[in-house]
């Protein structure tokens, strides 16, 4: 998916390394904790829930949920042309875990609230940023 140049790359830190490098190994990397069993995100040393400090990476399904969009027309980088889908998604494991993420592999015209997407990778550099699409029906080419 490199096709996409001039996005702005993260920041990457202990916690969110998994995050931000699990794409290259076709995984969608997110924080669990290990007491309570709860999935949360950003990845931090804590879980929000139960406070327990046993927590980690774990590969989750890669599959969500359009909670919130939005269609961005402003040209707000040279090298990253609108239009574009900024989507907020809603983890299949645990809905209240949402990630910021661009749509893509799909007409703008055609996302919807609840439309069920797949996480694919972008490749730059050291990270595999998580994007989504719409869920391909089965034995569909694209």
């Amino acid at each position: 998916m490199a096709d996409r140049p001039g996005r702005v790359l993260p920041a990457v830190t202990r916690e969110s390394r998994p995050f931000w490098t699990g794409g290259f190994d076709g995984e969608l990397r997110i924080y669990r904790c290990r007491a309570c069993r709860g999935w949360f995100h950003p990845p931090v040393g804590a879980c929000f829930r139960c406070r327990s400090r046993d927590v980690g990476p774990e590969v989750a399904s890669g599959r969500a949920t359009v909670a919130a969009f939005t269609v961005n027309h402003h040209p707000w980088f040279p090298d990253f042309p609108p239009p574009y889908v900024i989507a907020m998604v809603e983890l299949a494991e645990q809905p209240d875990v949402r990630l910021t993420t661009c749509l893509v592999e799909c007409d703008i015209d055609q996302v919807t609230v609840g439309m069920p997407v797949e996480v694919v990778f972008d490749a730059h550099e050291d990270v595999a940023l998580p994007l989504f699409r719409p869920v391909r029906a089965e034995g569909e080419i694209r």
